[in-house]
């Protein structure tokens, strides 16, 4: 015998997607592992028995909603009749290995927790997306692990996979319903086939009933899937879309491809120092064909951007107006085609609206890429000597809005000696800040810090204490932007080193015990 095959590799699992539904799975136990194994199995649609003398809050709340058959006793062996699978979550191992023999007699498979000589199978670590199902197995050796592995995996897919399979699903149903005859069974495998590996995964997942509609059209005329462009919901009001609405191509009608679609790119600007930007903010704004920038972003930044910048025009009580501006310029740009960065001080998602413009943007057809930066919070007060958390001093750090949206000031918990406050855009109103933390709590001797520019070449650093603070900063100035910062950790790092490497001269005198 001439041809050679490879080897099985032994030692792996049969690895298979068992249907269980309206099948009989009954479940020993009411913790939380039961729980688990509960919820998985009614994902499956399977009708689900669990007998314990005493449930967890959540087979509690579906046992009242009668999502399961709970059997309010131990074990008894009558309790194997009629089920398809038996699945053990008890901390008895003696009455685990009894149930399990119990089970292989009567040739039911049985998964026993925790105890994998006994199992027939074992659960795998699964993503679930609609009805994409993923499920990672080490083969009992390293579950952990597994989940790490599924992990890594998820974060891989492309937006929308879960969704793309149901449309496609969608779509493969009326093609059988309007071609059923079975010697087409090749040709609709082919046109399918051919549609799922041209089109990106994101695109897929836009499908909706008139997509479908156009896609069934030219399957029945016999026309390439590649000829076929999909469009989304905003093309037909009007907004800009980055795909294409569909059509079919004639012998007369030139093949232009996909339209220039406008790529969205929201990049945080960090603390200042174009040094502290990170390498994927760097290549974005080198890559970008124009750049909405917010007004505070230093100008060191700005000057390694080559391309049209285009600042915010906000100036107090027209903050909306300056943001419905921005809006106004980066859909123009998109429906340009053109590389939009939109550069945010700071961390776009901590007290940056980041989230309200990937909502905006999304509402008209683009995604946003995301990339973070470092935010103030944590790294400007590191950049300017103050840990915000250390050893034997903060375990925890609090960072809350000086500007709330109608004006109020922030809410505060009560004093926490091994807490670090941190409150942005909040230097304007001090002396109402040191009044409220006062009122909570806040003891009169407690170091207070406020960090300017941090990351910028003429960064500083006022300190004093809650009861000094306010005198202190009236006789240094301020500096914006800048931050307040509360708390025993203020102070952990030696005066020295305080003054030779972060304290702005102009300000040594008013150091800690003014």
């Amino acid at each position: 015998m001439s041809q050679t095959f490879r080897d099985p590799q032994s030692g792996g699992s049969l690895i298979v997607a068992w249907q269980a539904k309206a099948r009989s799975i009954l479940i020993v136990g009411g913790g939380a592992v039961a729980a688990g194994r509960v919820f998985n199995a009614l994902e499956a649609d399977a009708n689900v028995t669990v007998v314990a003398p005493k449930l967890c809050p959540e087979l509690e709340y579906r046992a009242q909603a009668q999502q399961i058959t709970w059997r309010n006793r131990t074990f008894e062996d009558s309790d194997l009749d009629g089920s398809d699978m038996v699945l053990t979550a008890i901390s008895d191992a003696r009455e685990s290995r009894r149930i399990a023999d119990t089970c292989k007699q009567r040739r039911i498979p049985v998964n026993a927790a925790d105890i994998n000589d006994l199992c027939d199978f074992w659960f795998m670590s699964t993503h679930r997306d609609h009805s994409v199902q993923i499920a990672v197995s080490t083969n009992s050796k390293a579950p952990r692990l597994a989940n790490r592995i599924r992990r890594q995996i998820a974060s891989s897919l492309p937006r929308g996979t879960g969704q793309a399979v149901e449309q496609i699903g969608r779509l493969r149903k009326r093609i059988r319903e309007a071609d059923p005859r079975p010697e087409n069974s090749k040709r609709r495998m082919t046109w399918l086939t051919q549609l799922c590996d041209y089109w990106p995964i994101e695109q897929l997942a836009k499908l909706d009933s008139d997509n479908i509609d156009s896609l069934l059209d030219a399957y029945v005329q016999d026309h390439d899937p590649q000829s076929v462009r999909i469009h989304s919901a905003s093309e037909s009001s009007g907004m800009p879309s980055p795909v294409l609405r569909s059509r079919t191509l004639t012998p007369d009608t030139p093949n232009t491809g996909e339209p220039n679609r406008g790529r969205l790119i929201l990049v945080g600007a960090g603390v200042g120092d174009p040094e502290l930007l990170t390498v994927r903010a760097h290549h974005a704004l080198k890559e970008a064909d124009i750049v909405l920038a917010d007004k505070l972003i230093p100008e060191a930044v700005l000057d390694i951007i080559d391309c049209e910048i285009y600042t915010a025009r906000k100036f107090p009580g027209a903050a909306s107006e300056a943001q419905d501006d921005l809006y106004r310029r980066g859909l123009e740009e998109l429906a340009k085609g053109k590389c939009v960065v939109r550069l945010k001080q700071g961390d776009p998602f901590v007290y940056g609206r980041g989230g309200e413009e990937v909502l905006f943007f999304r509402s008209h057809g683009y995604e946003s890429e995301m990339v973070p930066g470092l935010s103030s919070a944590i790294n400007g007060p590191g950049l300017c000597g103050i840990p915000v958390t250390h050893r034997g001093v903060a375990d925890q750090v609090l960072v809350i809005s000086g500007a709330n949206r109608n004006g109020d000031l922030p809410v505060v918990p009560q004093f926490m000696a091994t807490r670090t406050l941190v409150i942005l855009m909040a230097v304007k109103r001090l002396e109402q800040i040191v009044g409220l933390l006062a009122e909570h709590g806040f003891p009169a001797d407690l170091p207070v810090a406020i960090v300017e520019r941090a990351g910028c070449s003429d960064q500083r650093t006022v300190r004093g204490s809650l009861h000094t603070i306010v005198d202190v900063v009236a006789r240094a100035g301020h500096n914006p932007p800048g931050l307040i910062v509360a708390g025993y950790s203020v102070n952990v790092l030696s005066d020295a080193a305080i003054q030779d490497r972060y304290l702005d001269p102009s300000t040594l005198g008013l150091h800690s015990s003014e």
